[in-house]
């Protein structure tokens, strides 16, 4: 299927802002919204964005007021693009009832990681790129100024080009390919429905958090079992952040996680596909955009490169 890219932003464009997860609070998207007004855009908080809905959870409304704020964002025409608030969990509550009716006719941008992986995922199999990229909230560890630089040229019609040291762990080829992922809990949760991934001669990107390590294997087995490692052309891996018990693994609290990066490596060491670790996106604070749904070419030698 050929995929189709929205197309670009111009000065006094508007942004959809939603909370189709997590709950948030006004003073955790103030800098954001603001950041997105010091660039030339218009901001437009969606209706239940600051909604807050506690079922075991503190979601940013019910599953029908975020629905609400998603299907009027996704299919207003005044609106260029659609901007996640925050992940969470809540999304996948979404997917059955998901309307891209005025959509389809006028695509525009979907902006977001973790929990949004999977409406990245649904967006995919209807054909439209998405951009895995910083929410507006900022979480505790940053978001650095380069991160969201990167992600308002994509939305300019610019494309990235990555330049990355070598890692330990790194497997060396070079492909080309669609990418696909984001969040691994998310892809790994996807499994088996209809809105899972189409694996088949992509490059896989992953990254999570918080995450004890015997879940990791758990969610990486499962993709073993699945067949995923058959299908895919490459694997990209971004930040692993917080993972293990932290009380008694304080070494391992880095971005990105040695022992975490170690056991993915060993899982996989049997397939012949170019492996890249350490790529800054994920729940970090050098949070690179990624272009779902892109053609991107991979070369991993002595220094790896990106380019889409």
């Amino acid at each position: 299927m050929e995929k189709i890219f929205p197309k670009p932003l111009k000065k006094g464009d508007k942004i959809a802002i939603i909370s189709p997860a997590g709950s948030v609070e006004p003073t955790q998207l103030e800098k954001g919204i603001e950041m997105i007004k010091s660039k030339g855009y218009e901001p437009v908080l969606g209706e239940n964005l600051y909604t807050k809905f506690s079922n075991g959870y503190n979601y940013a409304g019910t599953e029908t007021e975020r629905l609400k704020d998603m299907n009027w964002a996704l299919n207003d025409n005044e609106i260029s693009a659609v901007w996640a608030s925050r992940g969470g969990y809540g999304c996948q509550h979404l997917l059955e009832s998901l309307n891209l009716k005025e959509f389809s006719k006028n695509p525009k941008w979907y902006i977001g990681y973790s929990d949004n992986t999977v409406i990245q995922s649904y967006l995919l199999k209807k054909g439209f790129a998405s951009i895995h990229g910083q929410t507006i909230k900022t979480s505790s560890f940053g978001v650095t100024e380069e991160s969201y630089d990167l992600l308002f040229d994509i939305l300019k019609g610019k494309k990235p080009n990555y330049s990355l040291k070598s890692y330990q762990f790194n497997k060396k080829g070079n492909v080309q390919g669609e990418l696909i992922g984001g969040n691994l809990a998310l892809v790994y949760a996807l499994l088996g429905t209809k809105y899972s991934f189409d694996f088949k001669d992509k490059i896989l990107f992953i990254e999570d958090i918080g995450e004890n390590f015997y879940a990791l294997d758990r969610m990486i087995m499962s993709l073993e079992l699945a067949g995923v490692f058959n299908k895919i052309k490459g694997l990209i891996v971004g930040g692993m952040t917080n993972m293990g018990d932290e009380k008694e693994n304080k070494q391992y609290e880095e971005s990105f996680d040695e022992f975490a990066y170690k056991l993915i490596s060993d899982r996989i060491s049997k397939y012949d596909f170019p492996v890249i670790f350490g790529f800054p996106n994920g729940h970090i604070k050098d949070n690179r955009p990624l272009i779902i749904g892109a053609e991107i070419k991979v070369k991993v030698e002595d220094k790896v490169k990106i380019e889409f």
